[in-house]
Formats: structure tokens, sequence, C-alpha cells
């Protein structure tokens, strides 16, 4: 919370001042401002306890009084007044009403002090009470998440930017690329995620301090191999580099669409304009993201404030574990050390992702449901895992499955919005397609497939001149327009609204901000030597604020280069995509990235251009493939890009990392990753047999460049135009609908806001867009259960226990699948090794698996529009 006066809240929120209870208001001692009691000031010991016990640790359990945290706060404490905390409580209360971050039973505790509660029975113990809680807030952080990993203070001589550093950063970023890129065609997709890498990472780290030291001077500086032992700043430096590896580039999967013969099977795109494409997507998500990251990584007025970012949370935890002294205590009865409770976890995943994923795979997909009667269409279409919707209670015990939503890390009122979506939209989605909606009834209910009017899949040859970029108007005329499946007809829809929907909603929500985000942009126009955390005077900001700050002018270069790359490709190569689209593109994309960007930040979900960016190449490079693509992952990859770029910076920020330093480790680490991708994606190709087939024996199925290759035939080849005005005409009103829904959502927020405090229509929007591909309800509805679980019950009653082991659980379980899957399929799927069972090959023994069942048979001579009745 940054520290402001009473006063300036009411300035800028039109909201009257929130005031102190009226016996508070009449009391002496709050006239007087007094401060602790000497005699509480005395017994620091008892001061600290109640200090770590109010930080989340109870005092009957603590055993080791001597952390740096606690003897920080203790300092803070002792020398406020308690004016000073009933006001800083009251603005708290104030200015996190509406902030579904802030734990409800902290609110609770806070309403509670400031209406005296338990003041008559313990007064001394009420105001110190009252005094630790304030100091939390102003000195640390309102959230305990971000305290469990963030200290209030910093340590600038610690070493950072080491030869070491980027030695071992360059290592594992190799590493980590080629593993993620190799492994994204997978469904569900095995990660090595930041934190696995980290845990690699910290024995190398402490090899290296004990290795030879070497010292030089250069220009200046001196320099030396080993400085010493391997800090928590060295080890957040290269985790911020291999972040990047963890998250691998999108390019790739345009790559596999593009030169596939199962889709477009363009042939001449060689390393050159892959390398060109790939380069100019990365770097420009990167320079996009520094330049705004005054918008949304350091905090500034209203809701922005309440960007937690939980994704990078368990990283932050588990850097904490493995390198900082950990003070002894016991947590619900709990006295496991968080490295210890790590690697328990990690291994004992590990060893059990055998059985969901070679031995026993029922417990990975577990479709008990179609097992009664296999080949009943009906029954997996409703409750199936592969062709059906998945409505089924108890759809898997693979930990893969259940994290595919980050239960333990997203919030719970972001998964349930998101799960309610696409529960609801499910059963509309059943009705349309029992009714056969739009021909839907004769094609599988939730395929990102395109068909033609006999359900076969889309012959692309059929309706392509040669070279496979733009449409020939006489074959397509000849043979059939795309269709697509009602799941995928739904999905469509509520992408393109939630556009709309999204852009609308934070504007009228956050005007106010948004506004103040500008006009402090026009001051650092005006004033560029002007430090960017000369405004905050957050905790944190007032600590980085120290450091150099990176010019904006660094981000510009960036920026500018890479758009120079993406020009010299697609005019070098024979793409037929006019610069002027892209430029287009992204200055769209530049619009729509503050408030996606922000929706990110609070709720954990990424919201992704590349639908619009379709819509909008479709209209303006009419019946061209290749062109929507590109234009399509710049849309796409700047927001994603930039958005991974973004939470990497504010891991830097909570972690007290120079900003020179972690921008100089990012640009390294991108253009590592750059090169590291497109071997990667040419050894996939060459390695893996039957790649992209819905039916490939280890699920490298590609859903994603399926999903890719069915959009561009729809509206990018043939066209939104003809989609739209022909096929789907109620599509083109979503946008419209987007808009309105977020007027009526902004009104009803306004005059409920206590019982739409949880309700985020982006979010519920979002869920319908889960529809139309390869996954359902089965990946999800685990996710609920877990959600609910840990982000809701466990963080309401154990909250202790939540902070100390729920980020390292989610890091321990994923680091365990993530080792043990690549040791599967180097040692046994790869060498073709079999372990042919009942509980191997009951999942696949029906019309489920097979994916390609309909409610109703195609007629004779086809369905749909007949040839001759569409342009």
């Amino acid at each position: 919370m940054n520290s402001r006066t009473s006063d300036d809240y009411s300035e800028d929120r039109k909201v009257p001042r929130v005031s102190v209870v009226k016996s508070f208001e009449e009391s002496e001692e709050l006239k007087k401002g007094i401060h602790i009691t000497e005699k509480s000031v005395d017994d620091k010991s008892r001061v600290i306890r109640r200090i770590r016990n109010q930080n989340q640790f109870r005092e009957e359990d603590v055993s080791n009084l001597v952390d740096p945290v606690s003897e920080f706060m203790y300092e803070k404490v002792s020398t406020m007044t308690l004016e000073e905390g009933l006001q800083i409580l009251a603005d708290t209360v104030e200015y996190h009403d509406d902030d579904v971050n802030f734990p409800a039973q902290t609110m609770k505790k806070i309403t509670g002090l400031l209406s005296g509660e338990g003041r008559d029975q313990d007064p001394e113990g009420h105001d110190l009470d009252v005094k630790i809680e304030a100091a939390l807030v102003k000195y640390h952080s309102p959230y305990p998440e971000v305290r469990a990993i963030c200290d209030p203070f910093d340590d600038p001589t610690i070493p950072v930017e080491t030869i070491r550093a980027y030695v071992l950063g360059t290592i594992w970023v190799c590493i980590g690329s080629f593993v993620n890129t190799f492994f994204n065609q997978r469904q569900p997709s095995l990660r090595i995620q930041s934190t696995v890498i980290q845990l690699l990472l910290y024995p190398c780290g402490k090899v290296a301090e004990r290795l030879p030291s070497w010292s030089f001077t250069f220009r200046g500086n001196r320099y030396c191999t080993n400085p010493g032992p391997w800090t928590h700043k060295e080890q957040m430096l290269v985790t911020t580099m291999v972040n990047i590896a963890a998250g691998s580039s999108n390019f790739m999967g345009y790559v596999l669409t593009m030169t596939l013969d199962t889709f477009f099977g363009m042939k001449y795109l060689n390393f050159g304009f892959i390398f060109l494409m790939n380069f100019s997507t990365l770097f420009f998500g990167f320079g996009l993201a520094g330049l705004l990251r005054k918008w949304v990584i350091y905090p500034v007025k209203g809701m922005w404030s309440f960007t937690v970012w939980p994704t990078i949370l368990p990283t932050l935890a588990l850097n904490r574990a493995l390198l900082l002294p950990e003070a002894k205590s016991s947590v619900h009865g709990w006295t496991m050390t968080r490295y210890k409770f790590f690697f328990v976890m990690l291994v004992a995943s590990f060893f059990y992702f055998f059985f969901p994923n070679y031995i026993f795979k029922v417990l990975s997909t577990f479709n008990w449901t179609t097992w009664i009667a296999p080949q009943n269409t009906n029954l997996a279409i409703i409750t199936g895992s592969y062709l059906g919707l998945g409505y089924n209670p108890i759809t898997t015990f693979d930990w893969a499955v259940i994290n595919y939503s980050s239960p333990l890390v997203v919030p719970f009122f972001s998964l349930l919005n998101r799960y309610l979506g696409m529960f609801l939209s499910g059963i509309l989605l059943i009705a349309l397609y029992w009714r056969n909606y739009k021909w839907t009834g004769y094609l599988p209910i939730n395929s990102n497939d395109v068909f033609d009017s006999n359900g076969h899949e889309y012959n692309i040859s059929r309706v392509t001149v040669a070279g496979g970029n733009l449409i020939d108007l006489k074959g397509y005329r000849n043979y059939s327009p795309p269709y697509m499946s009602i799941g995928n007809l739904i999905s469509s829809g509520a992408s393109f609204s939630v556009y709309t929907l999204s852009f609308t909603y934070i504007l009228l929500t956050e005007r106010r901000i948004i506004w103040q985000a500008l006009k402090g942009f026009w001051l650092q126009i005006r004033n560029p030597k002007r430090h960017n955390l000369a405004s905050y005077e957050d905790p944190i900001s007032k600590i980085m604020a120290k450091y150099p700050e990176v010019p904006d002018w660094w981000y510009a270069i960036v920026f500018v280069i890479a758009l120079v790359f993406g020009i010299v490709g697609v005019t070098v190569y024979p793409t037929d995509t006019p610069v002027w689209s892209i430029l287009v593109i992204v200055a769209l994309s530049v619009a729509m990235l503050v408030p996606t960007a922000l929706i990110f930040a609070v709720t954990g979900y990424q919201l992704g251009m590349n639908n619009l960016a379709v819509i909008v190449t479709g209209y303006m490079v009419p019946g061209n493939a290749m062109a929507n693509m590109i234009c399509r992952v710049y849309g796409y990859n700047i927001d994603d890009q930039a958005e991974d770029f973004i939470s990497d910076l504010k891991m830097g920020h909570y972690s007290k990392l120079p900003p020179r330093a972690v921008f100089r480790a990012q640009m390294l680490a991108t253009f590592i990753q750059t090169l590291v991708t497109i071997g990667t994606t040419k050894f996939l190709i060459a390695s893996v047999s039957d790649l992209c087939s819905v039916t490939q024996i280890d699920r490298f199925v590609c859903s994603f460049p399926r999903s890719l290759y069915a959009d561009t035939i729809m509206f990018g080849l043939v066209g939104p135009e003809r989609m739209f005005n022909s096929l789907y005409p109620a599509l083109k009103y979503c946008f419209l609908i987007g808009f309105v829904a977020a007027i009526a959502c902004w009104l009803l927020r306004m005059y409920f806001p206590r019982y739409l405090k949880y309700v985020h229509p982006v979010l519920i929007i979002s869920g319908v867009n889960r529809w139309g591909g390869s996954y359902n309800l089965s990946y999800y509805t685990p996710g609920l259960f877990a959600g609910f679980a840990f982000s809701w019950h466990i963080k309401r009653h154990y909250l202790a226990w939540w902070v100390k082991y729920n980020y390292l659980l989610t890091s321990g379980l994923s680091a365990g699948i993530a080792f043990s899957g690549i040791v599967i399929f180097l040692t046994l799927q790869y060498t073709k090794t079999k372990f042919n069972w009942w509980g191997n090959t009951i999942i696949s023994s029906g019309v489920d698996f097979k994916r390609a069942a309909a409610l109703y048979e195609v007629p004779e001579g086809g369905f749909g529009v007949k040839i001759g009745d569409f342009q």
C-alpha cells in the first residue's frame, strides 16, 4: 500500500475519509499519540513473538525469535504512535475494500481492531496489535503471500551480476528451452518450470563457489570469477533468465503449422525466415514490456496496487527455501523445513508419475463413465475425456492434468469464475448440438479441426494456389465452405466478445487510475531523467529507487530492431504480407496490452491477442493464409511475451535486483532461446513419428498448431467476410455483445459492489473460450477441487501452513513430473517400449478415444450450403 494520507485518498477517489470509531476519536490516548508502553518496549522478546504471530506464525509454535524481518518490524512498531496505526488501518479498509486478493480474515481482524474489539479486556495488547498490523501493511506488504517471499529491506552489497551467474544461466536457458519446446506439443504439456531449474541451479551455484577464483580488470572495473558464497540474488538473476526458457516461443507452433504436410506444407520456409521472425516476435515483446513497465509493474493508485502477480510467487518462495536461512517453527503441528518439504514432494511425484504416464494410464485419463458402454456415442459426447465435454466428477489422478489450470497458484475466485463460465456454457453447447445448429450435429462436438460438407477433414490443397499462401476462388467454390464444431463455434464467439468486454470494462472500472498513469507518463516525457519510482512511497519502490533505472530508450532500441527484423523477414521471403498490416496489428496489441497485463497480474489469466488479430487481418488482407498467420503471431507473441517479461521484471522488483542487471540477463536469455527453439523444433519434426496426429500414441497432438491451422483456414484463407455473412452471421455480433456486457457489468458492480466483489466478467467469458479444442472439463474439474482445498479452505483456516508450504507443494509436484516425464520419454517411449494391459488399453477401447464420432450421420450429398450458393 502506498503511504499516503487519507486526504489524498479522498481527493482522487472522491469518497469520504474513513474515520476511526467514535470511542477512539474521543480517547485521550489517541489525542496524545502515545507510543508503545515502556514495559512492552523493554520486553522485546514478547513484542517480536506478537509480530511473528500476526505475520502468520502461531505464538506458541515459535522456537527461534531471531530473524531479520521480525527485528526490522520491531523497530517500526516501537516508533509508531497509536494514532498513526489506527489511521493506517482505516485507510487500509477503504483502500482494499474491493480487493479480491486481500485476505478476508485479515480485513475482519482490522475492522475489529478499529471498532475497539477486545480493548476493554486487554488495552495494551489491543494497541500493540493495531501498531503491528499497521506496520506490516505500511512497511512490508498487505498480502501474506507477498510477505512470505519478500523482505522489507535490502543489502545492495550482495553480488548479483557475476560471471558464474551468466555461465550457469546460459547453460540452463539452453536446457530449459530445449525441453519445453520439445514437450510443448504434448497434451498435457510437460514443462521444466523455472522452479524446477532453480532446484537444479542451486547445487551448480554451490559447486561454483568452491572453484578456484580468477580476477581481472576491464574498463576500470574489477571482475572475479568466484566472489564468494552463491547468493540468493545471483540465483534470482539466473532465474529471470531461465524463466524465459520456461515459456517456449509460440512462433515454433506456427512453424509446425506452416511446414508440416499435415497442415500447409510450406517447404520453402528455411532457417533464415524462421530466425528473423522468431527473433522479431520475441524481442518485440521484450521491448514493449520495458516501455510499459511503469504502468503494470510499479504500484500505482487504486486497483493496480492489487496486482499480486500470483504466477511468480512459487518461484520466489523456492528461492527463499533454497538460499535464505529459515527460522525454526511449528505450523499447525508441521515442523518440516521448506527445503525438506520441497524435496519430499519432488521425489514422491517423480516415482508416482510413472503410474499415470506409463504403467497405469487409467489414472491419468479416468474416463470411467465411458467404460459402461464403450460404443455409446451419446455417453461419450457428454462425459468423455477425449471426444466429449468431460462432465465427469472424477476425471484424473494425475498431477499433470490437475495442475493444468495452476490451481495452487491462481486465486480461487479466478478459478471459480472461469470454471462457471465453462460449465454453464457447456449446457448451452449441448442444447445447440442436439438441435443440430449450423449443421454441427454432423461433426464432433468439441473439435478444433475444420471440416468440409461431408464431415471430412478440410482439404486445403483444393482451395489454394501454388505455394499455399493465397486462396483459389474457383477451387473453393467447387469444393466446400469450412465448417466448425459447436465447441469451436462457442469458443470463437467468446474469444471475440472478450476483447471488447475486457477493454471496455477495465477502462470503466479503472478510468481514474489509467488517467493517473497517463499523467505520470507525460511527466516522464517532460523530465526523462526523473526516476520511474520517484512517485511511489511503498517500501519496495523506495528501496529500488536507489538503483540506476534502465533508460526507456534502451527498450525503444530493442523495439525498433525487432520491428526491422520482422519487416525484412516478410519482404525478403514470398509471404505476400504487406508491412502496413503488421504495423496495424502492432498498434492494436499495444492498445490492448495494459488491460490484458492488468488482468494477468490480478487473476493469473493471460488474455492473448491472437484471435482478434486473425479477424482484423482477415479483413485487411483477405484470402492470404501466410499474412494471417504472421499478423497473428505478432498479435499473440507481442502480448504473450510482453506479459512474461513483465512478470520477470516484477519478480526482479520483489527480489531487489538491479534493473539494469535484469535487462542484460533477459537480453542474453532471449537471444539464446531464439536459436535453441529453432533447433529443437527441427529435432521434434525429425524424431517424433505421426507428429500432430490426433491419435499420436505419445500425445504429441499439437493442440495449438491444430487450432492455428483451423483459424487460418476459416478467417485467413476463406476470410471473416465469407464466414460471418454466409455461414456464421451471429459471430460478428459478439464484439457488440462484449461491449454492452461490459457496461452492464460495470453498472451492476457500481450498485452491488459487496455481492459482486468476486465476480469478474472477463474471467467468466474466458471460461467459455476454453471450448473448441482438445481440452474440456476433465482438465479443469480436478483443478477446481484442488483450488478449493488449498487456495480457499486451507488459506482461510490454516493460513500459516498455506504461506509456508503451498507454493513449495505445487513446485515440488511439478518438478517431479517434469523429471519423470523426461526419463520416461527417453528411456521407454522413445525406444518404443510397450506395456499393454487393461489399465493402459481400456481408455482407448471405445468411441471416446477416436474423437471422430458425431451425433448424426452425414446425409447423402453432404450438408450445409450447397455448391453454387456460397461465394
